[in-house]
């Protein structure tokens, strides 16, 4: 699914990762991961994500395949699978068909995904290259999780890469600090990122520790963000407001923006 042109609006993608880390402290089979999925779909979320770590320790491959059967009765939402190519990915890339993959830096016993790939070093460019054809031979949009740094966004473009996904902890960070200064340098930071990433030709997604309390303002300042995944606070308010309402909740800040972008 190699398309250009930017939706119309943020699109929200659930990444179910937490539902299947607590089904798997029991055996279960509860909660359930495609349960939770389809209630996110029904409440008017575009997108599901997963990120099948080669241990199993949430997302399982039936847990792949299964999901991606599901999105195959909802014509439009987006099925994204996030990795390390190096990894599994590539095998669920094959088999799932998703509409999206996003290359994600990480090492095989790397808690979470902390940091994006390093561009400017020509060996990780060679090593991304094959894989990111690959992927898109497959009919998959490929994304590259990137750090916000503006220089990074002309390798991701001669790589082949269709979007970017900017990695938000740092801005999450900022944000949370309840600094001003802090808060608008990051937001400033990203912007740039986003512009330059524009500029090349890349559309740009993001994800990372994006909650209802940042995420409004930062769709409110860094521009035309595609899509962002959101996973560990939608799950965490979804314990206690349910999955519907939570949907809805994100969807709410996500139109926020839009709103205070058009005034």
């Amino acid at each position: 699914m190699n398309t250009t042109a930017p939706p119309a609006t943020t699109r929200l993608s659930v990444n179910v990762n937490k539902v299947a880390h607590l089904r798997n402290t029991r055996h279960l089979g509860i909660p359930d991961v495609v349960r939770a999925a389809t209630l996110c779909l029904q409440a008017g979320a575009q997108g599901i994500t997963v990120h099948p770590r080669p241990d199993e320790r949430h997302i399982r491959a039936a847990d792949v395949h299964a999901i991606a059967q599901l999105l195959q009765a909802w014509p439009g939402r987006e099925y994204n699978i996030e990795g390390n190519p190096g990894h599994n990915l590539m095998g669920f890339m094959e088999t799932a068909r998703p509409d999206q993959c996003t290359f994600v830096p990480d090492s095989i016993d790397q808690f979470t995904s902390d940091h994006g790939w390093a561009l400017g070093d020509a060996a990780v460019r060679a090593q991304l290259a094959p894989l990111i054809a690959r992927a898109r031979a497959l009919g998959a949009r490929v994304s590259l999780f990137v750090d916000p740094d503006p220089a990074l966004m002309a390798h991701a473009k001669a790589l082949g890469a269709d979007r970017v996904e900017l990695y938000t902890e740092p801005y999450a960070a900022a944000w949370a600090s309840g600094d001003a200064a802090q808060r608008q340098a990051a937001l400033d930071r990203y912007a740039q990122a986003a512009r330059a990433a524009q500029t090349c030709g890349l559309q740009v997604n993001a994800g990372h520790d994006l909650n209802q309390d940042n995420l409004t303002a930062f769709l409110r300042h860094v521009p035309q963000v595609a899509e962002v995944s959101i996973g560990h606070a939608l799950i965490a308010d979804a314990l206690e407001a349910g999955y519907a309402a939570t949907v809805r909740a994100y969807l709410a800040c996500i139109a926020a923006a839009v709103a205070g972008q058009r005034r």
